[in-house]
């Protein structure tokens, strides 16, 4: 594209997914049928593709329109937070953090108890995103565990938070591995690794007889391994999280470690840089209130 859509682009996207019809995005936006059809076949002509399928029946947006509308809801919601984001951030100390889904829940309760004098604003996303808006200077910390695994921008600042071995939970009720060269063989076996090695460990795990699966974040492959009573394959720290009485514990069918990052701009903010270790404890642990 030769230039950035406009607002008025965005919004009119996000309102014709939302209504699966031109016309009755154009009636939300106040504007004629015509108007909105126009603007529409514009914009797509300026993005290259394709966004909506339309037909008498109505508009659905295909692959490409998908993430168009993905992108133009994110970027009207931080719009329509722009006024109250400023005048919070001039009645209070606030700091923009991101983490990714497996690790948001524990991250940002902890640092609610550590920071108690500083407003965070949470954003929760994948790894990649949340690096790319730290470069942008739209985000002040991103928690993400792929700093090690991908190129990271110059100028940024990567702060270990701490590494993390995989380990093999078996619930109560659930079958440890047995003995010989498929020690899972028959049993289904749920992975998260939290970091980039889940295709990696997948192989692995279909090599030593497992039907692996994935878990679409930490406390499901818990959840899934409880319900199912078989192993999950975890960060320790994961399966420390979500212990229960009966839990056991065993090595990992693969040596694995996941690396929890911080990443900023230099120099990092110095409240999340004071809060670092009783953050690291927090995370190391579960236990949000430790140390107070």
């Amino acid at each position: 594209m030769s230039s950035y859509p406009a607002v008025d682009d965005l919004r009119l996207v996000d309102a014709v997914a939302r209504h699966g019809s031109l016309g009755a995005a154009a009636r939300e936006l106040l504007v004629s049928q015509p108007s909105a059809s126009q603007r529409l076949s514009a914009l797509e002509r300026r993005v290259g593709v394709p966004l909506f399928d339309r037909d008498t029946t109505g508009a659905r947006p295909t692959a490409a329109g998908r993430e168009f509308c993905e992108q133009a809801a994110h970027v009207l919601d931080h719009l329509g937070a722009i006024v109250e984001r400023t005048l919070s951030a001039a009645q209070s100390r606030t700091v923009s953090v991101g983490a990714f889904p497996s690790i948001a829940g524990t991250l940002f309760a902890a640092l609610d108890v550590l920071l108690d004098d500083v407003v965070v604003q949470p954003e929760v996303e994948h790894g990649p995103r949340l690096l790319e808006w730290v470069e942008r200077g739209t985000l002040d910390a991103a928690f993400v565990s792929i700093a090690k695994q991908v190129p990271i921008a110059r100028g940024l600042l990567v702060t270990e938070v701490g590494r993390h071995d995989l380990v093999t939970l078996l619930p109560d009720g659930a079958p440890g591995p047995s003995a010989g060269r498929r020690p899972y063989s028959g049993q289904t076996v749920i992975y998260c690794p939290l970091d980039l090695t889940a295709d990696a460990l997948h192989r692995r795990l279909t090599e030593l007889g497992a039907h692996a699966r994935p878990g679409a974040t930490a406390e499901a492959a818990v959840r899934t391994a409880r319900e199912r009573r078989c192993a999950a394959v975890v960060p320790d720290m994961v399966a420390r999280w979500y212990a229960a009485p009966g839990d056991r514990t065993v090595p990992a069918p693969t040596r694995g470690r996941v690396t929890l990052s911080m990443v900023t701009r230099n120099p990092a903010p110095s409240s999340l840089v004071d809060a670092l270790p009783g953050l690291r404890e927090r995370l190391r642990t579960g236990n949000v209130h430790a140390g107070r």
